[in-house]
């Protein structure tokens, strides 16, 4: 059997599993294992609710999809996408990954390869899913099974950086299963691939990858906070700053999602249990997680210096989801804006034009509507994401949602044009 023609399983088929197993799908029949069995129907029928991958790609992709874990003995190289997220307390939660190395493990055959895409702190794939690997299967690892680690880079939303076009990490147990699982990725990845050393350092180097950009995002949030201090424009700062060829374009915001605003506390989980104490990756992180309640806090500002009653009057907040343009709402900041403005006694209603209502509803016990028109005339708008149906309408779009055509718009993103604001309207950005 050629290294790349091994026959693939893809545990867990969301943002990052299912469109790995799209593309394998492309060239052999791939089994696409999910415990979710709404996703496995919706999956069969062809409709896919996290629109990552296209209709046509879909359509194109020879997949088995099954809730059955009997079908991964059809399999010998299988990926691991599960979510790995933080609980209440901001520490690491393993289950989904253990829970999905339980179910491997329990089909695991002689001289399979097990591949792990989930975002870990160094040493996870080693110290705590191997041994679930070992004790399920009955089987030893290095004599009977393999194992690699291949993070995911998947970007939700992103239609240039895709996994086909993203350089792949991979790593390995031994040399011989390194070139295996090289060439297996390789066949579907056109951006090539990137050897580590060990399953540690491609731990190692995804965590920190998400670190880096939080921290710089962080720096952007703490200019705001100082610039907004001094009424001094963030955005314009950062134009002019930018004009150098060295200084790196990040914009301040709400830091959310399952990578950015997670992927950091794994690490820092990590460092504590041996003995370090870090400082600057928790002070970014306090940082972004505050910048929900200061929005917030600059919304009531604005409602008092218009001569707005803060109690009882109406806030819209256009957008729920993580980020723009994609549906998924897993740790989303938004909610603290949410949750800050309702202390003040005023009534907040959220707009979310593609998230689901039902899961919003069940994860933050949260009514929001996906109807402009059960939307009451506000006294104030926050433009919190820049999904694109927004932005597309604008100005005239953010003046219809006000009280006669007058109040307050907040601009979280700093992406509407200061230069055509309507008379009536007060305006804020971060």
């Amino acid at each position: 059997m050629s290294d790349h023609k091994r026959k693939i399983a893809v545990v867990g088929l969301g943002y990052v599993g299912l469109p790995v197993a799209v593309e394998f799908g492309k060239s052999q029949q791939v089994v696409g294992f999910d415990i979710n069995q709404e996703r496995i129907d919706e999956l069969q029928q062809g409709i896919e609710r996290t629109r990552e991958v296209a209709a046509a790609d879909l359509a194109a992709a020879n997949i088995l999809y099954t809730c059955d874990a009997n079908d991964l003995k059809k399999a010998d190289f299988h990926i691991i996408a599960v979510p790995t997220p933080i609980n209440h307390a901001k520490q690491p939660d393993l289950s989904p990954v253990i829970n999905a190395s339980i179910t491997v493990g329990r089909q695991l055959k002689k001289g399979d390869i097990v591949v792990y895409e989930s975002t870990v702190y160094p040493g996870a794939t080693e110290e705590d899913c191997i041994p679930v690997l070992e004790r399920e299967s009955g089987l030893r690892w290095l004599e009977d099974f393999n194992v690699g680690y291949s993070p995911e880079r998947i970007n939700p939303g992103d239609k240039v950086h895709t996994f086909k076009t993203i350089t792949k990490v991979v790593s390995g147990d031994t040399p011989a299963t390194l070139d295996i699982v090289a060439a297996v990725y390789q066949s579907v990845v056109t951006a090539g691939v990137h050897k580590a050393p060990s399953i540690k350092v491609a731990e190692a180097a995804k965590v920190i990858e998400n670190t880096q950009r939080d921290l710089n995002i962080s720096l952007m949030n703490e200019l705001a906070l100082i610039f907004n201090k001094m009424a001094i424009d963030t955005r314009d700062v950062l134009t002019a700053a930018s004009s150098k060829w060295n200084f790196l374009p990040f914009e301040p915001g709400l830091v959310g999602g399952h990578c950015i605003g997670v992927d950091p506390y794994y690490l820092t989980y990590k460092a504590a249990v041996l003995g370090y104490s870090p400082q600057v990756i928790l002070a970014g992180r306090s940082i972004n997680d505050s910048m929900g309640g200061f929005i917030a806090s600059q919304t009531i500002k604005e409602l008092i210096k218009a001569g707005v009653n803060v109690k009882g009057s109406v806030v819209t907040i256009l957008g729920f989801s993580f980020k723009e343009n994609v549906p998924d709402t897993r740790n989303t900041r938004v909610i603290d804006i949410v949750l800050e403005l309702a202390e003040y006694g005023i009534d907040v209603q959220v707009f979310e034009p593609m998230a689901d209502a039902h899961e919003i509803q069940a994860e933050y016990g949260l009514a929001v509507t996906t109807e402009e028109a059960l939307l009451k005339p506000a006294n104030a708008v926050i433009l919190a994401v820049a999904h694109q149906y927004f932005m597309d309408k604008s100005w005239p779009y953010m003046a219809q949602l006000l009280i006669d055509q007058a109040g307050i718009v907040i601009d979280v993103k700093g992406k509407l044009d200061r230069d055509t604001i309507p008379d009536n309207i007060r305006f804020w950005r971060l």
